[in-house]
């Protein structure tokens, strides 16, 4: 069965970073694009960035966009989120998702992707 799982999330103070890793199994990895999506309570669920699957293809939300980076390991089935520079509002629970091939298809609304993982929570104290 397809399964998403995300790590690395935790508590850190503002201006810190993280380095959030999603671990996909029971797909081809190299044939799905990937994105990362966060909701914070009482918050619809935001766009942060994506890659699609030729690795090189990336898109970020503005309000993370020269803080966090997107990447991903095709021989270990892994997406990662590179996140510095840390702000309270990017407290969030943080989701990976998946989608096959995705090369036209708008990777900045949740509805697209077949597969999402459980999420990991990302807390940043001021």
């Amino acid at each position: 069965q397809v399964q998403l799982v995300e790590s690395g999330g935790g508590l850190v103070q503002a201006g810190d970073s993280l380095r959030l890793s999603c671990a996909a199994s029971g797909l081809t990895f190299g044939s799905y694009s990937m994105g990362w999506f966060r909701q914070a309570p009482g918050k619809e669920r935001e766009f942060v960035t994506s890659i699609r699957q030729d690795g090189d293809t990336t898109d970020y939300a503005s309000s993370v966009k020269g803080r966090f980076t997107i990447s991903r390991d095709n021989a270990k089935n892994t997406v990662f989120l590179q996140m510095n520079s840390l702000r309270p509002g990017d407290t969030a629970v943080y989701y990976c998702a998946a989608v096959r091939f995705g090369s036209t298809i708008p990777l900045r609304i949740p509805a697209v992707y077949t597969y999402w993982g459980q999420g990991t929570q990302v807390t940043v104290s001021s």
